[in-house]
């Protein structure tokens, strides 16, 4: 079996699982954490390269700090809660528009790297919002006909 074929099947079984939601969500809440912690831990640092407020990274941070704790209560429920979900995707879409707003706002001046770091932000978050409605749409009851 080659490695490409290796790596196609891990990807399709990874799809295919019936865990594939519980999967998203894990992987939010590894990339929430990991955000905030970069945020939090070394706002000071980044602010400058950035050319973000340093309230704004540390404050946005903590925030995130926070809805990581709720999607770890979504992701260890044993039957994953579609409302909580919803939720979750709401406030995903609104860190996304936040970003992109704080390009287009002229609020913040960010550098090129500070542009590059929210795009980044939203790209991955609105990424993560359609995986976690793909899995709604899969948790959802099918006709049995």
């Amino acid at each position: 079996m080659s490695s490409t074929t290796v790596k196609s099947s891990l990807f399709s079984s990874w799809f295919a699982s019936p865990q594939f939601l519980r999967h998203v969500l894990w992987l939010d809440a590894a990339s929430g954490v990991a955000t905030a912690a970069l945020q939090c831990e070394f706002a000071q640092a980044l602010a400058a390269p950035l050319g973000l407020p340093l309230d704004l990274l540390q404050w946005s941070g903590w925030l995130l700090a926070a809805c990581v704790l709720g999607i770890v209560w979504v992701a260890t429920r044993p039957a994953i809660p579609a409302a909580a979900v919803w939720l979750l995707m709401g406030v995903n879409t609104l860190w996304v528009l936040g970003c992109l707003g704080l390009l287009a706002s002229g609020l913040v001046a960010p550098t090129l790297l500070g542009e590059g770091f929210l795009i980044v932000q939203a790209v991955a978050v609105g990424v993560l919002v359609e995986l976690e409605w793909i899995g709604l749409r899969r948790m959802a009851p099918r006709d049995a006909w």
